[in-house]
């Protein structure tokens, strides 16, 4: 099941797609690569079950000889990560053994420390658990028994349930834990069979890179180093971890997309997939995006109608939702035109420019609609 990608091909005409505004978003991002912006990148775009566009652009790799980008190569999801995790969760929550109102010291009693007893899953996924600046050491990327200690141990750094402050790692470490509890199992093997091995998408989406699949991952560059090493890799961190193809990430937002209908596959219920993308937010600035209200569902945001958005577009649909990865990349649907997209980059720039020009490249999809 994991080696046949579930998407047939189809034209962009017949899926009711304007060629000039792609023309142009494919020359815009060569101009990237031709200034140096970044080495390599994916695009890929989906609409009612099938694959309408799938391009790869440059490098994965430019250190000690350049590696050229193929249509196999798997791009550092960072942030985008998150919704794969989420998802996991939301498996549990279809299942009954898990409800979004739980208290997570329910499945975690080490977590009450330090006044977290009544954080809720869903103050969690909503980034309202009170503890943005949590994380772990590198020393839990091979001892979940030591990540669930060091998860118990966070502290608050506000009440939990009064701001909305993006838990960069945090909140997904909490999940990955939950599902641990919950299910007696590594949380990337969770990920990978509930998630991904029934999507047909387990060899274009990776929480953990198997040995065996690491030369197809791209470098990730930045001003710092960045770690792109074995272990790295196979960490599949829950919050930032991840590697995927462009093409495997728009069969996920298509399903997404589609109230948890991939094909032939039903993957969740269309309420559980309204739920979870769903406004939880309001217009609660997001103290760690620059006050912007980021209308965050439980594991994507919301595009909303404020004029501000990060991301998603600002001429998108105010349904359209979707999650970026840090510096580098985003991935969205919009339910109203079933269409869903991904674009993926290899070096981790930094705003107003990675802003401004995922704003440009979604609005040119959002254009390309008819």
């Amino acid at each position: 099941m994991s080696g046949t990608y579930p998407l047939p091909t189809g034209d962009l005409k017949s899926l009711g797609f304007a060629s000039k505004p792609l023309d142009h978003l494919d020359a815009l991002i060569r101009s990237h690569i031709d200034e140096g912006r970044y080495p390599g990148a994916q695009i890929a775009l989906a609409r009612h079950g099938r694959l309408a566009l799938f391009r790869t652009y440059g490098n994965a790799k430019t250190e000690g000889g350049k590696l050229p980008a193929t249509n196999e190569t798997l791009f550092l999801l960072f942030s985008q990560t998150k919704v794969l995790t989420s998802s996991a969760v939301w498996t549990l929550v279809e299942e009954g053994k898990l409800s979004f109102m739980d208290k997570v010291s329910e499945f975690l009693p080490e977590f009450a420390a330090r006044g977290k007893a009544d954080i809720t899953l869903e103050q969690v996924m909503s980034h309202r658990g009170g503890f943005p600046s949590g994380d772990v050491t590198k020393a839990t990327w091979t001892d979940h028994k030591k990540m669930r200690a060091e998860v118990c141990d966070f502290s608050l750094d506000w009440t939990p349930g009064t701001r909305l402050q993006y838990h960069a790692r945090a909140a997904h470490l909490t999940q990955a834990m939950v599902l641990e509890a919950v299910t007696g199992q590594d949380y990337r093997d969770v990920i990978r069979t509930r998630v991904l091995e029934p999507l047909g998408l387990a060899n274009d989406i990776f929480v953990g890179v198997p040995e065996a699949q690491q030369t197809r991952c791209a470098d990730t560059y930045s001003k710092e180093a960045r770690d792109n090493s074995a272990d790295f890799k196979a960490a599949g961190m829950p919050s930032g971890g991840g590697y995927a193809t462009a093409r495997g990430l728009a069969a996920f937002y298509q399903m997404l997309g589609h109230g948890g209908r991939l094909n032939d596959v039903r993957l969740f219920s269309p309420r559980l997939i309204s739920y979870v993308s769903r406004n939880h937010t309001a217009e609660m600035g997001d103290l760690q995006m620059d006050g912007i209200p980021m209308h965050r569902g439980l594991g994507p945001h919301v595009r909303g109608e404020s004029e501000r958005i990060r991301g998603l577009g600002a001429i998108g649909a105010p349904v359209t939702f979707g999650h970026g990865g840090a510096g580098t990349s985003y991935s969205w649907t919009d339910p109203t035109s079933g269409v869903s997209f991904s674009y993926l980059t290899n070096y981790m720039q930094e705003d107003p420019w990675h802003s401004s020009r995922l704003d440009r490249v979604s609005n040119l999809v959002h254009a390309a609609i008819d």
